[in-house]
């Protein structure tokens, strides 16, 4: 196929070449009724590029096929059979994978290190969940992804699964042996979703882990804006073989998505593509030297340890781990992320990735270079210099790996759509969970609808809310009470 070619930026620069004139949303008319002051701010091309998709960009018909003209390039580029592109996120994407695979009522394996987004699916899909858990280093107190191994297990103990869903790679970096997962489902002819939200640049270079799609795996969701150049809610789903039936994968998506989809995405989504199957070896080339020279310098600061294969890859751990993700331990410095994370913006207006108890992420791309490495080194040099100003670590009440996994005594839908009161905190525990309860970043649920809350996982809640852990999806966010099952 010709990837010189970006039928969305084409078509656009044929809209405004043609001169067309709308009558037709968005009410702003290119710009031209914007307000000047927020023009100023965002720049006239914004608003010139945000035009209508159909009756616009296209003919009402669609008989241009520029979406789908730019959608058969993205698969071409990845090795798919198909592509979509969504402007709701991969937040959506990833619920409308779920929907095409199992159906309400049905079983599906899932990791349970999965984002938020997932739990709101298992909500509004009626799906059950089969946990699998993570590998848990003890020692770090970190989450890997799920063995291979572990969904063996969990599908010879549920053999009526419609199939799996895995996170890979995680916030932090760490991949799952997706060629494992997929062999293992596959014996039973079981479609495999890949949550590759953190995985656009996967297929773009052989130095970086596995692509869902060249190991096997039926459907793939990723959010181009996260390591790529995408803006951001801009998503593409990525399917190959029949185990998925496009149709059906179509029509959930439909469900569940915008009816005014966003051409600036499409736009952006068209031009990423073309400019990594036309650069990307060369861009992922010097992102890959520029996290290395990352990894030299940020354990030569006092007190830094980055996480690297030793930390990820040990027997038990991730099969693989992204170098471009920058795990830094701040556990011999006495303090936690959340403080550091917070005198970083403040002190050295450096906003990062990830924050946790012991743990800050700085994640790297194509688009960083010598000059950004030294404004990160030199930030954390600073922080090291004052860190007497972060003592001690705020205290968190961190589980072990066992204290960590509830029992699912219902449903999550049951449990969030039935009947519910709030309570105090320390009466919540051996109560049923009616909400999702998620430390944000990274977004993985600490406690799901359905699930029995047990001691450990309230009190690190609420200690790690008190030390600066944000839990957005809380009912209350202090957290002094909690939404349970009623009795």
């Amino acid at each position: 196929m010709d990837h010189s070619r970006a039928p969305v930026l084409e078509a656009l620069a044929d809209y405004h070449e043609k001169g067309r004139l709308g009558y037709t949303p968005p009410g702003h008319r290119q710009g031209r009724g914007a307000d000047p002051r927020v023009v100023a701010l965002l720049g006239d091309a914004l608003f010139r590029a945000d035009v209508l998709a159909t009756g616009g960009l296209d003919d009402r018909r669609s008989t241009g096929r520029v979406l789908q003209q730019a959608e058969e390039l993205m698969a071409d580029a990845v090795h798919a059979d198909l592509t979509y592109f969504t402007t709701c996120g991969s937040s959506l994407s990833v619920k409308a994978a779920m929907l095409a695979v199992a159906a309400p009522g049905e079983k599906l394996l899932i990791g349970r290190d999965v984002h938020k987004s997932v739990a709101s699916g298992l909500l509004l899909s009626g799906v059950r969940p089969v946990w699998v858990d993570p590998e848990w280093d003890p020692q770090l107190h970190f989450a890997h992804p799920p063995s291979a191994r572990a969904f063996a297990k969990a599908l010879a103990d549920h053999p009526d699964a419609a199939g799996a869903l895995v996170t890979s790679p995680t916030p932090y970096g760490g991949c799952a042996d997706l060629a494992g997962i997929v062999r293992v489902c596959h014996e039973r002819d079981l479609p495999v979703v890949v949550d590759e939200a953190w995985g656009a640049h996967l297929p773009f270079h052989p130095g970086l882990p596995a692509w869902a799609m060249d190991v096997g795996a039926d459907l793939c969701v990723t959010s181009v804006h996260k390591m790529g150049s995408g803006l951001e809610q801009s998503s593409v789903y990525h399917l190959r073989g029949d185990r998925v039936d496009p149709a059906k994968l179509k029509a959930r998506a439909d469900l569940l998505g915008t009816t005014s989809p966003s051409v600036l995405m499409y736009a952006a989504l068209d031009g990423w593509r073309r400019q990594m199957v036309q650069h990307g070896r060369e861009l992922f080339d010097q992102a890959l030297r520029t996290a290395e020279t990352a990894r030299q310098r940020i354990p030569l600061v006092p007190g830094l340890r980055l996480y690297g294969r030793e930390e990820f890859c040990a027997p038990h751990r991730a099969a693989d781990f992204d170098p471009l993700q920058l795990v830094v331990d701040l556990a011999a410095l006495g303090t936690d992320g959340y403080q550091a994370a917070d005198w970083l913006r403040a002190h050295r207006r450096i906003d990062l990735h990830l924050a946790d108890h012991r743990r800050i992420s700085a994640q790297l791309s194509h688009a960083d270079g010598p000059d950004t490495v030294d404004a990160l080194v030199a930030a954390l040099r600073d922080l090291v210099d004052h860190v007497d100003e972060l003592r001690p670590a705020a205290h968190i009440d961190v589980p072990d790996p066992s204290g960590l996994r509830l029992e699912q005594a219902l449903t999550p839908r049951e449990a969030f759509f039935g009947p519910t009161e709030a309570v105090p905190a320390a009466r919540a525990v051996g109560r049923i969970a009616a909400e999702v309860l998620t430390p944000y970043p990274p977004g993985i649920p600490a406690a799901l609808p359905g699930e029995r809350l047990n001691r450990e996982v309230v009190d690190y809640l609420r200690s790690g809310t008190a030390a600066g852990m944000v839990v957005p999806d809380a009912a209350d966010d202090s957290l002094a009470t909690l939404r349970v099952v009623a009795d």
